[in-house]
């Protein structure tokens, strides 16, 4: 596994790590504690040590599992993301919860959740541009920060190419964006990540897979069932991805190479982007995922250095 920093924090991160939307159940299965644990351990042995979770993936459902595992591990390990600003009603239901008050007490449910003392980095959860400007609520935050429940204050921003909340990160104490990336959507390449650089800011690039699209294990005309949020997704926009998903596995990924490992070493060839947390089911998804570090050289910009 390589490491980089993210941004202008001290966190030494995996350039690969673990995205736990699938706990909340929303793709399609439903996870036991010994599931995720597998998933879990499977990371750590190959070095991986970001987890990215939500307080509305369930209702923090997605962390309690997480938090299960890591009051029997060496929490100190791991470095821990999760975010704020909604509340989960069922699936696919949630409402915006950004005021002060309510996102510490999100805030103490997460830490509950997690079994842990602290976080160390705190995401606002792809929320509006007015919600976002709100002085009271990153006082409050830095509040938290002060007081040692947060490590770091970050942005999950819900357009990739929001470069209003990107731009306002240092403003905000916002160390690190967290933004939709991949072959198939090059958006933040136009303003957002040249934003982070000039901001020293760090960067996960959510859904590097496209949804699993850019697995090439998809064909145009797939189906996915009523509880897979992708079957949510505009029939002719998949059928369009799909053809585009099949002529990038002609011209652009080598003879032989899997394109989950190509599609994830793509994204993390950018200067901009720190790592990668694409969901994964069962373990045989962690390794495969984590094989995208052999296309990795070690001159990246934030590359960590011993």
């Amino acid at each position: 596994m390589k490491f980089r920093r993210l941004g202008k924090t001290d966190l030494k991160v995996s350039i690969v790590g673990v995205g736990t939307w699938q706990f909340g159940g929303e793709w399609g299965l439903t996870y036991t504690q010994a599931e995720a644990d597998a998933i879990l351990d499977q990371a750590a042995e190959l070095g991986i040590n970001l987890i990215d979770t939500a307080e509305c993936y369930g209702d923090h459902l997605s962390e309690s599992f997480i938090g299960n595992y890591l009051s029997r591990r060496d929490r100190d390990k791991w470095v821990v993301a999760t975010k704020f600003g909604h509340h989960f009603h069922d699936l696919f239901t949630r409402t915006d919860e950004f005021s002060a008050e309510s996102v510490i007490k999100q805030l103490d449910a997460s830490l509950q959740a997690l079994h842990t003392d602290y976080i160390d980095l705190y995401q606002f959860h792809s929320g509006p541009d007015a919600l976002f400007d709100n002085d009271d609520l990153w006082t409050t935050l830095d509040k938290q920060v002060q007081a040692g429940k947060i490590r770091h204050l970050g942005t999950s921003i819900g357009s990739n190419a929001n470069i209003h909340q990107t731009a306002a990160s240092t403003k905000v104490n916002s160390k690190a964006i967290q933004v939709v990336y991949n072959r198939l959507d090059r958006a933040p390449e136009d303003q957002v990540f040249q934003s982070c650089i000039d901001q020293d800011l760090g960067v996960l690039a959510r859904v590097p897979l496209a949804s699993g699209y850019l697995s090439g294990k998809y064909k145009p005309g797939a189906v996915f069932s009523n509880t897979d949020v992708r079957h949510r997704h505009d029939a002719d926009s998949v059928r369009h991805k799909l053809e585009e998903v099949q002529r990038i596995q002609q011209n652009e990924v080598p003879e032989g190479m899997d394109m989950a490992k190509w599609a994830l070493a793509w994204c993390l060839k950018h200067d901009a982007v720190t790592s990668v947390i694409p969901g994964c089911k069962n373990p045989e998804q962690v390794i495969a995922n984590a094989a995208a570090t052999e296309l990795i050289s070690d001159n990246h910009p934030q590359a960590w250095k011993a």
